[in-house]
C-alpha cells in the first residue's frame, strides 16, 4: 500500500469525520504511524499494514480531541462527552498497541522470532599436544572461536 492508498483508505475508515480533518492532517498522521512503528511506506505485509493503520487513525483521532479540548466551554460542558470518548478510544488503541508489540516482538523488531534471544556456542576446548596446556581462550580471556586452526 502507498501511502496515497493509505490516505484513501484512512478517509474511508473515518468516514463523517473527515471533514473535521485538513487534508495535512492525514499525512501527519502517517508519518507518527511511521515513527511510531518504524515502518515506512509502501508496504505489503498485512500485520505492518493494519498497524499502520490503526497507528494513524488513533494520531487522527488525538487530532480531533486536541481540537475539541480548545473548544471547552466551563460554564456549559457541552463538550465533555465527545472529549472523554475520543480519549476512551485514543487509551484503548494504545492498549491494544502495547500488547501488540509485546506479543508480536519480532515483527516490530523486523527480525525472525529465532532472532530475538542470541546464542553462543564454544568451539570446544584445544591443548598443545605437546604440554597439555590449555589454549582455548586468547590472552584476553576471549574464546578463540576456531581453537583448531
Amino acid at each position: 500500500m502507498t501511502r496515497t492508498e493509505m490516505i484513501t483508505q484512512l478517509q474511508a475508515e473515518v468516514k463523517g469525520l473527515t471533514s473535521s480533518l485538513a487534508d495535512a492532517d492525514y499525512g501527519n498522521a502517517i508519518d507518527a504511524a511511521e515513527r511510531d512503528t518504524g515502518w515506512d511506506l509502501p508496504q505489503t505485509g498485512e500485520f505492518k499494514l493494519k498497524w499502520l493503520l490503526d497507528r494513524s487513525k488513533r494520531h487522527l483521532f488525538f487530532f480531533l480531541m486536541s481540537e475539541s479540548a480548545a473548544k471547552f466551554r466551563f460554564k456549559a460542558i457541552y463538550l465533555n462527552h465527545r472529549f472523554e470518548h475520543y480519549m476512551r478510544i485514543i487509551d484503548v488503541m494504545d492498549k491494544n498497541f502495547e500488547k501488540a508489540q509485546e506479543e508480536n516482538a519480532f515483527e516490530f523488531a523486523g527480525v525472525s522470532a529465532y532472532e530475538l534471544a542470541g546464542s553462543k556456542i564454544d568451539a570446544g576446548f584445544k591443548t598443545e599436544p605437546q604440554t597439555g596446556r590449555d589454549m582455548t581462550y586468547s590472552d584476553y580471556n576471549e574464546t578463540i572461536i576456531t581453537p583448531g586452526s
